[in-house]
């Protein structure tokens, strides 16, 4: 068994200069901090593991096995933002536990977790309390030495971490405290961090950055993909623990990397590349069970709640949550299956190997500013000729599926324009916010068609148990003058977006 806990704390160090003082200031007074009080000294034993080539080092996660003190176990600290990470704890047992292991498959996958770095602390802990009495934050003074191999380190640092829903303004105060007695903020992010450079430790091997690289439409291209293979390579465990939009993020990673191997065939060998987009459609389609489910429940949720209750007849919400549990239990399994199967990890590998040796064409060595047009306006003409098709065909389930075509075009427009921010500037950032708006107006349509077909189902089940399916038949109408409102819409929203100077502006 898991336990999660946010940890907002910032690190000191004292300032190595002659004739600095070492001790610690007394920060009562400091903010809201009426009184400190001292809660004794313990000693603790640590030890980290990572792989052989350090990649959870390298992505600024730590792992750790530690007894001594009250929270003795396994440790998993996930960076959120600078200064934040969760902690996610086990209890303890000799090998990495298979709750943690599976969070950080996405990283390590096939390679073996290791221990690598011991550290021994010495800890002397304090309480920072309010008038109340209330816990603030708590103050350690850690005496450490690591041990790497044959090498070893020893430091001294301090660090305040702020109990649970305190203002993290009170890190600044007692930042400015302490930089008056001669501490300033540590540079290394964590304990580990600090020990693989005061043991001379290799850095941890890390992707190159992205960026623009040498100004070639190539290398625009591949820091657009390392981006995108980062974000879902994060997003994994954030899918794992079930956490809000992990799974519409990871998705959305996986489609735009997809997306941008088909804007840019001119640029990159397809033989290389329609492999591993087929590989990401089957993830997005594994991930969209789930958060399919998600979107349709809020959407029939939002739409009952707008409906009078004189309108809800029987039990429509227990009605409503039979149906999202028996659909949203198999769903769940599918992704996370998904994610523990051997076809993902290869995935995975085989992106990492294609951004390794990228399979670039002749045209990829040309500027950025001169060959990335080209694709974002091929892009931009698909969906005109999409939703052209769409608007010359009568209301009615063929309109709704070119419309659905017209959808998915205009995603890999919005998504081409976006990717060509970077080199091409404000025209490509309107283009991309003018499709956003397009796709907003046929995703809502979208919507309505699936809403519709699931309020059908729901209405038959209910009238086979004995219940009303007046309720689902009234939304089942709501929804269907929502899809015509946003035919009626379409040619005016359209008519915006391809102005012509947007279309000119990046030629």
């Amino acid at each position: 068994m898991a336990d999660t806990k946010r940890e907002i704390e910032r690190k000191f160090e004292f300032i190595k200069a002659k004739g600095a003082r070492r001790g610690l200031p007394d920060l009562t007074g400091t903010a809201a901090i009426a009184a400190v009080s001292d809660q004794g000294t313990v000693d603790l034993d640590a030890v980290y593991y990572d792989t052989p080539d350090q990649r959870l080092a390298a992505d600024g996660l730590t792992l750790r096995r530690r007894t001594g003190g009250a929270d003795a176990g396994w440790h998993l600290k996930l960076p959120v933002s600078p200064g934040v990470r969760d902690e996610i704890a086990t209890p303890l047992s000799d090998t990495v536990p298979r709750p943690l292991a599976a969070l950080l498959r996405s990283r390590v996958r096939d390679q073996e977790l290791e221990p690598q770095v011991r550290l021994l602390s010495s800890r002397k802990v304090s309480h920072l309390l309010d008038a109340d009495g209330a816990l603030l934050a708590e103050l350690s003074t850690d005496t450490v030495r690591a041990e790497r191999g044959g090498a070893a380190a020893a430091w001294t640092e301090v660090e305040v971490e702020l109990a649970d829903g305190v203002d993290p303004a009170l890190l600044d105060a007692v930042e400015k405290t302490f930089r008056k007695a001669g501490l300033r903020v540590s540079d290394a992010p964590s304990k580990l961090a600090r020990a693989l450079v005061e043991t001379d430790a290799a850095p941890p091997a890390k992707p190159p950055a992205a960026g623009p690289g040498d100004g070639t439409a190539g290398a625009h291209v591949l820091a657009y993909l390392r981006e995108q293979l980062d974000a879902l390579i994060a997003q994994d465990p954030a899918v794992r623990r079930d956490l809000p939009d992990s799974v519409h993020q990871m998705r959305v990673a996986s489609r735009r990397m997809r997306s941008a191997f088909k804007t840019h065939r001119g640029l990159l060998d397809r033989s290389a590349t329609d492999p591993l987009g087929e590989e990401l459609r089957w993830l997005a389609a594994e991930l969209g069970v789930d958060r399919d489910q998600e979107v349709l429940l809020e959407r029939i949720r939002t739409r009952l709640d707008e409906l009078p209750r004189t309108l809800q007849l029987g039990p429509v919400r227990a009605r409503l949550r039979v149906w999202n549990t028996t659909r949203r239990s198999g769903s769940r399994r599918r992704a996370l299956a998904a994610l523990d199967s051997p076809r993902y990890l290869a995935l995975l590998d085989a992106l990492d190997a294609l951004l390794a040796e990228p399979p670039l064409l002749k045209p990829a060595a040309a500027p950025a500013r001169e060959a990335l047009p080209e694709a974002v306006l091929h892009d931009y003409e698909r969906l005109a000729g999409r939703v052209g098709a769409a608007l010359a065909l009568d209301p009615g389930h063929e309109r709704d599926l070119a419309l659905h075509e017209a959808r998915k075009a205009a995603k890999r427009a919005r998504y081409a324009a976006e990717a060509a921010v970077p080199a091409l500037g404000k025209p490509a950032k309107r283009l991309a916010k003018s499709m956003k708006e397009v796709q907003t107006l046929l995703g809502d349509h979208q919507d309505s068609v699936v809403a519709r077909e699931a309020l059908r189902g729901i209405g038959a089940q209910a009238a086979g148990g004995g219940e009303s399916a007046f309720t689902w038949g009234v939304l089942y109408a709501r929804e269907e003058a929502i899809a015509e409102c946003r035919e009626r819409e379409l040619p005016g929203i359209w008519a915006a977006a391809s102005k012509q100077e947007l279309r000119t502006a990046l030629g």
